[in-house]
């Protein structure tokens, strides 16, 4: 910090999202699921293995997010977003795809909606999608262009940041 920098001025070692993705989660599944008890909202044919494919699709999702994960840890950055992002993951997943675990988490919502044959969870990707998007990785962006500059900007540009 310079001299003439207040502490106060400074800018936080993190994101500063809006809320903790694994939290908007859990609470939008669970909400989807309430829903489903007041007023039911099935979307599959009666005759739909349901739950196996639920779980396949959960199981994709879980994947994709816990390939993601293990890679940071590789590079020795964290995952949680209130912590300082040490390093810029480029290579594996993060080749393809900016946002990975967040995507997994996507394919996770579907694969529960579709094993419980809730169109409410279904439905719950739509705000799970704008918190995410908007309170999440808009910021995390920011926060990363601050923190490494052109190095992010040249990742960014070369990787999408969903599918």
């Amino acid at each position: 910090m310079d001299q003439g920098e207040s502490p106060l001025n400074a800018e936080p070692d993190q994101a500063n999202v809006v809320v903790q993705p694994p939290i908007l989660w859990v609470l939008l599944v669970a909400a989807g699921y309430g829903l489903g008890f007041l007023a039911p909202l099935p979307f599959l044919p009666l005759t739909f293995p349901a739950v196996w494919a639920g779980v396949a699709v959960w199981l994709a999702g879980f994947a994709l997010a816990a390939v993601a994960i293990a890679q940071f840890r590789r590079a020795g950055t964290e995952v949680q977003t209130h912590t300082p992002t040490a390093n810029i993951v480029e290579t594996g997943i993060f080749a393809w795809l900016r946002n990975p675990i967040y995507v997994g988490a996507h394919i996770g919502i579907v694969g529960v909606a579709i094993a419980l044959d809730s169109g409410w969870i279904l439905a719950s990707l739509a705000p799970f999608y704008l918190v995410i998007r908007y309170g999440v990785v808009a910021r995390e962006e920011v926060y990363l262009e601050r923190k490494f500059g052109h190095a992010y900007l040249a990742y960014k540009a070369k990787v999408r940041r969903w599918i």
